[in-house]
């Protein structure tokens, strides 16, 4: 018995030993990949980078024409102009912008609080100083929403519509909760760590986009890599409850909107609150489409046409 229990020792102690090693290997691999990709990310060419409040903010601009469109990314995403930009840039007939919040994609982190109120401020000083000029169709998709509910709410004379790419109503987050926002700034804490320790990097490569060039594949896995659930982001789920309260303490904003809305799978409810939402507004368009939360990119056509009719009744 004891030699047996000896052995098993001896066994266990070395799967120790070939994960230990295994682990120690893709950390190092990890950090010589980000020292190679830094000036990657420095000197990047998709967005211009902006000065707010004393940190740089990252902005895409295209185009001209009638309208504004203003994309602003769900929560999380470590890359919002490569995640935008092949559906924005059917909409070659508009300015388009993509922004990228501080804690997103190129741009820099940011210390200061993540509350909405920050976020709409850092927004539009963002678009003013990329010499962007409203008045704007606000596209959030998912988390995003709430700025924009809050941006029509306070500043309505600068957005002339809202297109929700099945974005956030305040409502989705009537359940949340300080023990939800526990459990969310545990769960980044477990994947920042897990990015930190070269992790993500192994997993990162098989959800890279087909649609990517090399450059641009080199570049997201750089961002994936660099940001993941970083402090700056994490760091707005602490204001997930105020944020709702405050939005949901006044008037819903009734400016024209489409809520172009998912199969409802991100949770159990959603397409009622879609619902509800419009209809507390009296110009309001849903369209509804049998794929995933991403909608522009799950159906990228769909969107497309959705959006342009709207446009069109807009100039009507």
């Amino acid at each position: 018995m004891k030699k047996a229990l000896k052995r098993i020792g001896k066994i266990l102690l070395g799967i120790v030993a070939v994960i230990a090693v295994f682990l120690l290997g893709t950390c190092v691999y990890d950090k010589i990949c980000l020292a190679s990709e830094k000036d990657l990310l420095e000197n990047q060419i998709y967005g211009q980078k902006v000065e707010v409040d004393g940190h740089r903010m990252s902005v895409y601009v295209s185009g001209e024409g009638k309208h504004t469109l203003v994309f602003m990314a769900g929560s999380g995403d470590s890359g919002p102009i490569f995640s935008f930009k092949d559906f924005a840039d059917r909409f070659e007939d508009c300015r388009v912008v993509i922004i990228e919040r501080f804690g997103y994609g190129f741009s820099d982190g940011f210390d200061g609080p993540r509350d909405v109120e920050t976020r709409v401020s850092q927004d539009r000083k963002a678009l003013e100083a990329a010499g962007v000029e409203g008045p704007f169709i606000l596209c959030p998709h998912s988390y995003s929403g709430l700025e924009t509910v809050y941006w029509a709410q306070n500043f309505p004379e600068e957005v002339e519509a809202i297109v929700g790419l099945d974005m956030a109503v305040p409502a989705a987050y009537d359940t949340f909760d300080d023990s939800n926002v526990r459990q969310n700034n545990s769960s980044n804490a477990l994947m920042r760590t897990l990015r930190k320790m070269g992790i993500v990097r192994l997993l990162a490569g098989s959800r890279m986009g087909k649609e990517f060039s090399p450059e641009e594949e080199k570049t997201a896995m750089a961002l994936v890599c660099s940001r993941y659930c970083n402090e700056t982001y994490a760091h707005e789920a602490d204001y997930f409850v105020s944020d709702r309260d405050l939005v949901k303490s006044r008037k819903m904003p009734d400016v024209p909107t489409l809520l172009i809305v998912s199969d409802g799978s991100i949770f159990n409810g959603w397409i009622d609150l879609e619902k509800d939402y419009a209809s507390q507004i009296s110009d309001a368009t849903t369209v509804q489409l049998n794929c995933g939360h991403a909608v522009f990119s799950y159906e990228p056509d769909a969107c497309e046409k959705a959006m342009r009719d709207f446009f069109n009744r807009l100039e009507k």
